[in-house]
């Protein structure tokens, strides 16, 4: 176990590393001046953010995988179908209304929407679209055709919305999609889709076992939309206080203990569902579940020193980022946006997960590093894109509606393998370090050009953006193998052809 935890550390330590040094680097440069004591509490933080890093990515290994894949396999072997259906409608439910950055948005948007109206809504949502997509991959039925309508859906209601006067509401529509889909849900949630098609499926259909974490997120923002339909009210918001606490160390313990008891909510419930499954229907060895119970506290523990660290420390450090970029230089605040964000992505906890199980279904067909290539320009991208979206002041539709277009008409195109993961990508992209480093320095940019009346529309958004351009990455991936298969497939014909015509020539 010593050894799995030390490699852990070396890959996560190649993931934090790159977004640790760009910061140290662009200190050193006019464009940004943090303070010694705002340096040796990113350095402190960093390393805890390793250690959770590095034992969160080892849990999921050994106990969220497991749970998933076994729930899902289990019950669909059984033929307990309704049973499965129902289990999954209650587990989306209670994971989302225990995700504690749903609750942040709730608070956001209290000016129009009653708060626990809101969060229950949203988690019926989830809990919806998680029984269409065990449904989908049941039937096998076409991912692209559900998305197709699902978002047609989507960009419908939202014209509604403009056309009521309530544009302020879509950013943080979309945004909503991105904070249902955790670190925790994640591997939980792939690997359901992985045990039920495990059974279902044919070995053909790889890309069967996809999709579950990108219906997931489509709920939440319908649910909001359609809400804000029937809302009154003037969506105001005010910015944080975004710098270092005085007493840090009494504030990062609190942040600790904060965060111990969202995870552990969000575990237990898991954890319940999963026992409740164990006992009754597949009854795994004692061995096994000791080795589970030893995941999950590696998942809590490092979940719980992950985020902790980030909201401690990442926040202000990203806030002072975007507001003295944004002071010297928008063309730098561009440039420089795209390789923060392509940097960032490397340390989102559950990238990692879905770049080692897209590897392993797809037997190497779609390797780790393709994933991650497309994955950091994908996102480095969108947060380009971004803060561009800040500096020009238009609506955020214009990015998304040209975007989802583009995807799901790609998604006729590609081969299935590639946009199923790609769909899936988004959601997991924009994770809690989207949210805690990368959410702050669009607000502090935002706050510098166009004060802070402005950043309701103009900063939030950013985490659709994100969820949206690793999408197109990944599916313009898929674009590629097409035409080196193509091209590939021609070679091979013009040397056959090449052959047959010496053969005549000589035999003349």
């Amino acid at each position: 176990m010593f050894k799995n935890i030390l490699l852990k550390s070396k890959e996560s330590a190649f993931s934090i590393l790159p977004v640790f040094l760009l910061v140290i680097i662009l200190n050193f440069t006019p464009w940004l001046d943090l303070s010694g004591r705002d340096i040796l509490i990113f350095v402190i933080t960093t390393l805890i953010l390793l250690i959770g890093m590095s034992l969160f990515n080892l849990g999921a290994d050994i106990a969220m995988t497991p749970m998933g894949k076994n729930t899902g396999a289990g019950l669909t072997k059984k033929g307990k179908i309704g049973m499965l259906l129902l289990i999954c409608f209650i587990l989306g439910f209670l994971i989302t209304i225990a995700e504690p950055d749903l609750s942040v948005l709730a608070e956001q948007t209290k000016a129009v929407f009653n708060p626990w109206l809101l969060i229950l809504l949203i988690g019926l949502g989830v809990g919806i679209f998680l029984i269409v997509a065990i449904l989908k991959t049941i039937h096998r039925k076409q991912l692209r055709q559900i998305l197709s309508f699902s978002y047609m859906l989507v960009f419908a209601i939202a014209l509604l919305v403009v056309l009521q006067g309530k544009k302020e509401i879509i950013a943080l529509a979309f945004d909503s999609g991105g904070v249902t889909t955790g670190p925790i849900t994640v591997p939980f949630l792939m690997a359901l889709g992985l045990g039920v098609s495990s059974i279902i499926s044919k070995k053909r259909d790889k890309d069967a076992s996809f999709g579950l974490v990108a219906l997931c997120s489509v709920g939440p923002v319908i649910i909001t939309l359609i809400l804000s339909l029937f809302s009154n009210g003037v969506l105001t918001y005010k910015v944080s206080d975004y710098s270092l606490s005085d007493n840090f160390f009494i504030s990062f313990l609190l942040i600790l203990l904060n965060k111990l008891k969202d995870v552990l909510i969000s575990l237990s419930l898991i954890s319940v569902c999963f026992l409740i499954c164990n006992f009754i229907f597949f009854k795994l060895s004692k061995k096994k579940l000791s080795r589970i119970g030893l995941g999950l506290f590696y998942t809590l523990t490092g979940l719980v020193l992950f985020l902790s660290a980030a909201e401690a420390a990442y926040m202000s450090i990203g806030y002072k980022i975007g507001t003295q970029l944004a002071s010297s230089s928008k063309i730098l605040l561009v440039a420089i946006g795209f390789v923060i964000g392509s940097v960032t992505v490397l340390a989102e906890p559950a990238v990692h997960v879905l770049n080692e199980q897209v590897q392993d279904i797809t037997a190497g067909l779609v390797n780790k590093k393709e994933m991650m290539i497309s994955l950091t320009v994908g996102v480095g991208l969108a947060i380009a894109l971004a803060m561009l979206r800040i500096i020009f002041r238009f609506n955020i539709v214009y990015y998304l509606i040209p975007g989802y277009i583009l995807c799901l008409g790609l998604s006729l195109i590609v081969p299935k393998i590639y946009s199923s993961i790609a769909f899936d990508s988004g959601g997991v992209a924009s994770g809690p370090l989207t949210s805690t480093f990368i959410l702050p320095i669009a607000i502090g940019a935002c706050f510098t050009l166009n004060g802070e009346e402005a950043v309701l529309t103009d900063a939030f958004g950013v985490v659709s953006l994100v969820a949206l351009a690793p999408i197109l990455t990944i599916e313009l991936l898929g674009l590629i193998a097409i035409i080196r298969d193509k091209l590939r497939s021609r070679r091979i014909v013009r040397e056959a052809l090449k052959e047959d015509d010496e053969i005549l020539i000589e035999f003349m």
